[in-house]
């Protein structure tokens, strides 16, 4: 099993930039792909990037496509979303999610993952 905590979030002005870190404990978090996702109140969860258990493949969210970036350093069983630009509309609860796979396979569906952190908030205000 492997234990997820996120951190790095709060209250931004419009335009604005946060990183959010994606701590692991537990095992091995370099055989994991990670991903993010958000829900803001009201609405379903949303994905939002995804890693690579070798940090070699990304995907992000359209969305958010030019604004944020996701990496990992396996070194420090840590995963990082980093959200420039950011937007009213990014307001919402962060969660990062993980799950032991083999290949180098990107996850974009919540059911695939099989880990998932407490969440950060992020708001942001215009």
């Amino acid at each position: 099993q492997v234990q997820l905590v996120e951190s790095g979030g709060g209250l931004v002005q419009a335009g604005g930039s946060l990183r959010l870190s994606c701590a692991a404990s537990g095992r091995t978090f370099s055989s994991y792909a990670t991903g993010w996702f958000r829900q803001a109140p009201g609405k379903e969860r949303e994905f939002v990037a995804a890693v690579s258990w070798s940090g070699g493949f990304t995907y992000t969210a359209e969305s958010v496509k030019g604004r944020f970036t996701i990496s990992r350093d396996n070194a420090k069983n840590t995963v990082y979303l980093q959200m420039n630009s950011l937007k009213p509309e990014d307001t919402a609860v962060y969660y990062c999610a993980a799950k032991e796979i083999a290949a180098h396979s990107i996850l974009t569906q919540a059911n695939e993952y099989d880990y998932w952190g407490q969440g950060t908030q992020v708001t942001v205000s215009s």
